[in-house]
C-alpha cells in the first residue's frame, strides 16, 4: 500500500475506508468494481489505485483494518481474562452490536469476507481469521475456570461445537443474502443461553 494514503486527512481516509465497505458488503470480491468504490469515495478510480495498487491490496487491508478494531473494541468492552466464559461471550456480543450500530457495512463485510471463495483472496482472509480468532480464543481461555462447567464436560469439544455452530449460522445467513444485524443480535443471545443451561455446572 502506497504510504500516501497515510498522509490523508483523517476524513478523506475514513471516505475511502466507508466507500470500500459499502461496495464489498453489497457484492463479491469479483463483482465489486474499483471504480465504484472510487465513485462513492468522491475520487477519481486513478487516484484510488495509486493509494492502492490493485484490488486485492484494498481488499486485504480492510479486512486487517476491521479486525484490529474489532479486536480494540473488545478490549474496551473487557472481554478477555474474564473467568466466565459466557460472561465474556455476551460482553463480545454488546461490543459487535456497537461496532454494527457504528459501522454497519463494515459489519456486513466482515461476513462476507469470511465466506468469499474467490482464489485471489481465500486463503490470506483464512489465514489472517485464524490468527485472530486463536489470539482471542487463547486470551479467553488463559482465565477460564473449568469448575464452572458441568463435570467431565469436555471442553475444548465445547468450543468446537460453539464454534461450528457460529459458522453455520453465519453461513446460512450469507446464502439467504439476508443478513440481517438485528435478528443475528437475537439469534445469538438464544444461542449463548441454550449452551449455558446445557453446560454451566448447576447451582
Amino acid at each position: 500500500m502506497n504510504e500516501k494514503f497515510f498522509s490523508l486527512p483523517e476524513k478523506k481516509q475514513q471516505a475511502i475506508i466507508q466507500a470500500g465497505y459499502r461496495v464489498f458488503s453489497q457484492n463479491s470480491y469479483k463483482n465489486s468494481p474499483m471504480s465504484e468504490i472510487a465513485d462513492a469515495a468522491g475520487i477519481s478510480k486513478s487516484l484510488l489505485f495509486y493509494y492502492f495498487h490493485n484490488k486485492k491490496e484494498l481488499y486485504l487491508f480492510l479486512w486487517d483494518h476491521c479486525a484490529k478494531l474489532t479486536i480494540d473494541f473488545l478490549t474496551q468492552y473487557e472481554c478477555y481474562g474474564q473467568s466466565d466464559l459466557f460472561d465474556s461471550m455476551e460482553r463480545g456480543m454488546k461490543a459487535k452490536m456497537e461496532i454494527i450500530r457504528l459501522y454497519p457495512d463494515m459489519a456486513q463485510f466482515t461476513i462476507r469476507a469470511f465466506y468469499e471463495t474467490d482464489p485471489q483472496v481465500n486463503e490470506d482472509i483464512q489465514k489472517s481469521y485464524h490468527h485472530y480468532f486463536n489470539f482471542k480464543a487463547d486470551h479467553t481461555r488463559l482465565n477460564l475456570n473449568p469448575d464452572q462447567f458441568v463435570p467431565g464436560l469436555d471442553i475444548e469439544m465445547m468450543y468446537r461445537e460453539m464454534y461450528f455452530a457460529s459458522e453455520g449460522y453465519l453461513w446460512e445467513m450469507v446464502q439467504s443474502n439476508q443478513i440481517d444485524m438485528m435478528k443475528m443480535e437475537k439469534d445469538f443471545i438464544k444461542l449463548i443461553n441454550f449452551w449455558k443451561s446445557i453446560y454451566l455446572r448447576k447451582r
